[in-house]
């Protein structure tokens, strides 16, 4: 059962984020910024590091490291479930779009998507049988909604959750408000894809000035160039 947001710690939010909900998570954590520095200073001396560093400087770039490594670990797995969560966002609107009009409750709707998406979206489907063990345990449905939006900390995710909040009070339609999300969602994608598709044209001008020109000409005036070298060398002859 998670708890309140008021109640974890920095740490335990960061761990909640990547996927590791456990107390022992935290032990683990703080465990790794011990043991990762003082197996890299075993390392130093045996990688030969020492020859090019000075020994002081090379044992204090091992500590830093080996401090950082598990914060560095766990920030990339905490984009990836993001990621994850983002991608699968819509198909998981269209399920609960269908589930709804087919006559299901929210709640049943929600537990339904969650079992159905365990293969395609782990992630997903993981937050959202959170969110059925919240209610189930008495905790209020938009309360659960909104610990949802606080642990994923993703802006899609914090919109949509004011959405159904606002539909929940205002008594409008839920399967309207998701079906309408869900193509906001992929019109979105699709504009950040042709977004990213314009700027290649601007990011392929570095590698061909600096990598791909210097060689074409090199082929290409190479050879002129020896023939004025030779021709030059027999003139001044």
């Amino acid at each position: 059962m998670p708890k309140s947001p008021q109640e974890v710690s920095v740490a335990e939010k960061r761990l909640i984020r990547a996927g590791f909900r456990e107390e022992g998570h935290v032990r683990l954590l703080y465990g790794a910024k011990v043991l990762v520095p003082l197996l890299l200073c075993v390392l130093v001396p045996i990688s030969g590091v020492t020859r090019q560093l000075s020994p002081f400087y090379a044992y204090v770039l091992a500590l830093a490291l080996g401090y950082l490594a598990p914060d560095f670990w766990l920030g990339r797995r905490i984009k990836q479930r993001q990621t994850n969560i983002r991608l699968g966002l819509p198909d998981c609107l269209d399920l609960m779009v269908v589930c709804i009009e087919a006559g299901l409750s929210l709640d049943q709707a929600l537990s339904r998507t969650a079992d159905e998406m365990q293969a395609s979206q782990p992630e997903l489907s993981d937050e959202l049988r959170l969110v059925i063990l919240e209610q189930r345990a008495g905790r209020p449905r938009m309360d659960a909604w909104k610990n949802l939006a606080e642990r994923v900390n993703l802006e899609v995710v914090r919109t949509l959750v004011s959405s159904i909040v606002q539909a929940d009070q205002f008594g409008t339609s839920i399967a309207k408000t998701l079906r309408v999300y869900s193509d906001g969602l992929r019109t979105r994608r699709r504009q950040q894809v042709e977004e990213m598709a314009a700027k290649t044209a601007i990011k392929l001008v570095f590698p061909l000035v600096f990598f791909i020109f210097p060689s074409l000409f090199v082929v290409a005036l190479g050879p002129s160039i020896l023939v004025l070298q030779d021709s030059f060398e027999k003139y001044f002859k």
